[in-house]
């Protein structure tokens, strides 16, 4: 049975939106994070099979296939094919599950996942503002179903809030904590291997590189955040401060079978023990992951309490807690390094990020599984679990 494997994995800082990767355009973003995952590992470009990249707003800078011009901007070959796809803010996992299974099957023997978003460059619909209508996309029949409840994601989450009762002190106190851990690993270096050297300037290489992710604070006033009001509902919990940051980056992983990568010089760091996707309620939206998750965890065979590390993306703070609540998740092992309420959420690409720190936290700490879920718009939910080899 082929087996896939991750064999290097990159990703750039993640900048905030207008900061300091805001120049860049996204697909030279993604292409000079390719380029360094092909000089990392030392492989020959002409045996990628394929390039999957997640991407969520398809439109200006990153319509008409971006992993395609992402391929031609990185110099690699014109042979090498690629295709972006969209699973909102899981695109970038789904990239990753696209590729693996892509090689188990027989179809690949060496892919690249990743994923890339330029917030900076590339406008978020009007939908996703407080108070906004519902957009284009929501058909008569979909509204219809629906009785009128759909709504984005930032109005959904004080419906989560209130099911898992989740107080505003609990969201606030877990993304103070997010900041702390962030802050903490990129002091110790954590994050130090997997970025990709990038300058601010993409047309200055020699300029000063940027080496953390710059939406991480070095101190958070609890009171300050505390009196933040409230975004989507006046008498809710959801601020700025306990949701995830707007923001730009890319980052790549080199999937190929195990007997492949093993011919070619190439080292397995990681297997797949379960790859999976799940939809639930569109209007609460969030609770997807918890399905995902289930099913992820029967079809590996395993307990949750085998899993040594849980990274769930910080869409909102709310999502990690409810998913700590469901499944028993003590603290010191779930986003351990901080997530997207500290970092930055570019929403096609950090399902690629999250892997990428998954698999190196696993490495550095020397643990075993690792187990990555992320909340997608319109209730759906991508888990994955990975072993270190």
């Amino acid at each position: 049975m082929r087996e896939a494997v991750i064999v290097g994995a990159v990703r750039t800082p993640v900048g905030k939106r207008g900061g300091v990767l805001s120049a860049w355009h996204p697909a030279d973003l993604l292409g000079h994070t390719l380029r360094h995952l092909v000089e990392r590992t030392g492989i020959d470009p002409m045996l990628i099979d394929d390039v999957i990249a997640g991407c969520v707003l398809q439109h200006d800078q990153q319509s008409s296939n971006i992993a395609r011009h992402a391929v031609l901007s990185a110099g690699l070959p014109e042979s090498v094919p690629a295709v972006t796809v969209d699973r909102q803010c899981g695109s970038g996992q789904q990239a990753v599950s696209f590729a693996a299974q892509g090689i188990m099957a027989g179809t690949y023997d060496l892919a690249v996942a990743c994923g890339v978003e330029s917030m900076s460059q590339v406008s978020m619909p009007s939908a996703f503002r407080p108070g906004a209508p519902l957009g284009p996309q929501y058909g008569p029949l979909e509204l219809a179903r629906y009785d009128g409840g759909l709504m984005a994601q930032g109005p959904s989450s004080e419906l989560m809030n209130a099911r898992f009762e989740l107080t505003r002190a609990a969201l606030d106190e877990y993304s103070i904590r997010s900041h702390e851990r962030a802050l903490a690993a990129t002091r110790a270096g954590r994050f130090r291997e997997q970025l990709v050297p990038i300058t601010a300037d993409p047309h200055n290489p020699a300029g000063e590189a940027i080496t953390a992710d710059e939406g991480i604070r070095d101190h958070l006033d609890p009171v300050k955040i505390a009196s933040l009001k409230t975004v989507f509902a006046a008498d809710g919990r959801t601020t700025a401060a306990n949701s995830s940051q707007l923001s730009d980056g890319a980052a790549a992983l080199l999937i190929a079978d195990r007997t492949f990568a093993q011919a070619h010089g190439l080292i397995p760091r990681a297997r797949f023990r379960a790859l999976t996707v799940a939809a639930a309620d569109p209007i609460i939206q969030f609770t997807a992951v918890l399905d995902a998750t289930h099913k992820a965890l029967k079809r590996s065979g395993l307990r949750v309490e085998a899993i040594d590390r849980f990274e769930v993306n910080e869409a909102f703070a709310g999502v990690p807690l409810m998913f700590a609540q469901e499944f028993g998740v003590p603290e010191d092992k779930l986003n351990v390094n901080g997530g997207s309420v500290a970092m930055g959420h570019p929403l096609g690409s950090t399902g690629a990020r999250m892997l990428t720190d998954l698999l190196c936290e696993l490495e550095r700490s020397e643990s075993r599984v690792g187990l990555q879920t992320i909340c997608e718009a319109h209730g759906t939910a991508n888990t994955t679990i990975i072993e270190r080899i």
